[in-house]
């Protein structure tokens, strides 16, 4: 039974860890090239890599045609769209500070499940939502408490990164209609299409193709890293670890992302590894997980009535 686990465990792992690094690997092909083309080049790897892994599972089938347009809105969100805040917010944000922001997307999460879909939302849960939106504070302040005092810190990267967290939240939400109906890298493979496409759309009204040759070695190696790890490998690897590991099981290894973010980003771009910083990931990490533990109806006065 434990080899059965430590191979998808190990699997998870090395997922969680591409994408922690990603944020690093993000800011060091920012030095050369724009957002847009950042996104084209990583998708375009991470749609031939999935694709061929589909293809070998036997899992590839084309999309119903009334399915086109669902599978074009997720790929606008989670890929277009949720791709270009977090590149675009890495210009001024530190990628140590982004991986934590974007460790609360559970947060928002139960948020709009309780919203929208009716699920309970009980007294941890509001006290994890409290606790995390306490650590997202300390981690963007960044030490200077007069300014947490006085509302005026963060820059505007932080923001779109913390635009991007919700983002992707509504994109998880509206992902569970696809995934009742396809395998998970089969639906993950249209989403990346349709993402991908929008994306090259941007790039061609943009900076256009020519700026890929401005792409320094290190700039193509954090490209390559994107593109081959973080949209190629950490999804297949993701995905097996979900078909071997209980969802909760393989959820807690997300907890490492943002620790292995802030030790990548502090030895390859030298940011500081903060007390604040620390302090406020430890709010969030422990507000996400009250927010992801299960909740009894009798403990849940906050719930959405079923009209």
């Amino acid at each position: 039974m434990k080899h059965e686990i430590l191979i998808p465990g190990i699997k998870a792992t090395f997922a969680v860890g591409f994408w922690g690094a990603s944020f690093i690997a993000t800011k060091l092909a920012l030095q050369d090239v724009s957002p847009v083309t950042i996104v084209w080049m990583r998708f375009a790897m991470g749609v031939i890599i999935l694709g061929i892994f589909v293809l070998y599972r036997r899992q590839f089938v084309l999309p119903k045609r009334d399915e086109l347009a669902y599978f074009a809105l997720l790929g606008f969100i989670g890929i277009t769209f949720h791709q270009w805040l977090q590149s675009t917010g890495l210009i001024t944000a530190q990628a140590s500070t982004t991986a934590w922001i974007v460790a609360t997307t559970p947060v928002f999460m139960a948020i709009l499940g309780w919203l929208f879909l009716k699920e309970l939302l009980g007294r941890l849960h509001v006290l994890g939502i409290l606790l995390a939106s306490i650590g997202v504070l300390l981690v963007v302040s960044q030490g200077d408490w007069l300014a947490l005092i006085s509302g005026r810190f963060g820059v505007y990267g932080d923001l779109l990164i913390l635009i991007s967290a919700p983002n992707w939240a509504i994109f998880s939400v509206l992902s569970r209609y696809g995934l009742a109906r396809h395998p998970a890298a089969r639906m993950m493979f249209y989403v990346m299409v349709f993402g991908w496409l929008f994306t090259t759309g941007l790039l061609i009204n943009g900076p256009g193709f020519t700026e890929i040759g401005k792409l320094s070695q290190t700039g193509w190696l954090g490209i390559l890293f994107l593109g081959i790890a973080c949209s190629g490998l950490a999804y297949i690897f993701w995905y097996d670890a979900l078909q071997a590991i209980p969802v909760s099981q393989v959820g807690a290894f997300l907890y490492l992302e943002p620790l292995i973010a802030v030790v990548v980003a502090g030895v390859l771009l030298g940011e500081p590894i903060l007390v604040t910083s620390i302090f406020g990931g430890g709010f969030i990490l422990f507000g996400v997980w009250l927010v992801n533990r299960p909740v009894r109806k009798e403990d849940a006065p906050y719930k959405q009535e079923i009209s």
